[in-house]
């Protein structure tokens, strides 16, 4: 069974649980004012060992790796805050958790401007088909230069990139666009302001004429019950067989299996993910497609961000166990409750 280690020595401090590995800086500095019990070995704890590890805390730190609804949070009778390290928080049951009084946190912002350019980077990636052509050098399929019979990709500048989900995220990778010249459309459940539109050079349109209109779509929308695949095979139906399907939201937007058909029979150019239904686990069809650009959820990922992310996620920990208002708290009603009682 993987137990989160106790780090910590004083049994006079708050006992938090750390439930995945982060920077061993921020583990000492938590040491400092906290009982840590701490899973550094970072294997994905299960549902009966997240449980029983938020028994006797008062605050933890969880990625989306750690669902917390009300079987998680049956036991913990001391926990006062669940700090989420990423923006997306689809692993909280947010009514559960505010049923039992505890502050929930996300780390918005602080990934905003790391997740565009990755979003844009894996776009550019497979409209020019770099993974497949890496491959293709690698297999010795290179012989010679041909005008021809080269791997032939698709052009961003002067296209259209349709952005469905135009919040933070959306917005910068937008901005990206209209460096390359590209004409900017988007489909959100409410509209931007008119001066947002005009930084973005972006013009709102329905979903389904951005799908039959865009050369790229990208996601970038969060996972709710509603958004469950955004994108399945009536949507890919709409799209321009030239086009490319860029996914860097959650698991779950895009039906995978329908985009693996879709790839295989040509309805659609090429796709780029970051993200996938049943993460870690990749649809093994979409595995046997050459026109996709697959990569592990790592928009995110750069050292300075994803410390910036522990950082902000700390911060709103300590805020909740210092009886303050964290930075980024997602369910402010419980604050309320609390001044209310």
């Amino acid at each position: 069974m993987n137990t989160p280690t106790n780090t910590s020595t004083s049994h006079s401090k708050p006992k938090i649980l750390v439930a995945r590995a982060i920077f061993p800086e921020a583990l000492a500095k938590l040491e400092e004012s906290y009982e840590v019990h701490s899973n550094q070995s970072d294997k994905i704890l299960t549902p009966e060992e997240l449980q029983k590890a938020l028994s006797g805390v008062e605050g933890a730190l969880v990625a989306g790796s750690e669902r917390i609804d009300a079987a998680a949070l049956a036991q913990a009778k001391n926990l006062k805050v669940v700090a989420n390290i990423s923006v997306g928080y689809n692993n909280f049951d947010v009514p559960a958790i505010t049923a039992a009084g505890v502050m929930a946190t996300n780390t918005p912002d602080v990934l905003t401007d790391t997740t565009a350019d990755f979003g844009f980077a894996l776009l550019m990636a497979t409209a020019r088909r770099i993974t497949e052509s890496e491959h293709w050098v690698r297999a010795g399929k290179w012989d010679q230069w041909s005008i021809v019979n080269n791997p032939l990709g698709m052009d961003l500048h002067h296209s259209t990139v349709g952005i469905i989900g135009m919040g933070r995220i959306g917005q910068g990778i937008a901005k990206r666009a209209l460096g390359f010249g590209m004409k900017v459309i988007y489909h959100n459940r409410s509209h931007l302001s008119d001066a947002d539109e005009k930084a973005c050079g972006a013009t709102y349109v329905s979903k389904e004429e951005l799908l039959r209109t865009a050369d790229h779509v990208v996601l970038v929308l969060p996972y709710t019950a509603q958004n469950h695949h955004t994108i399945g095979a009536a949507e890919i139906a709409m799209m321009k067989p030239t086009a490319t399907l860029i996914n860097i939201a959650r698991g779950g937007i895009v039906d995978d299996a329908a985009l693996a058909h879709a790839l295989q029979s040509g309805k659609i150019f090429a796709a780029g993910l970051d993200v996938f239904e049943g993460e870690p686990q990749v649809h093994p069809e979409l595995l046997k497609c050459s026109n996709i650009v697959l990569a592990p959820h790592i928009a995110s990922a750069t050292e300075k961000t994803r410390r910036a992310m522990v950082d902000l996620a700390v911060e709103n920990l300590r805020a909740a166990l210092d009886g303050k208002k964290p930075p980024s708290l997602i369910n402010g009603e419980v604050l309320e409750g609390k001044k209310q009682a």
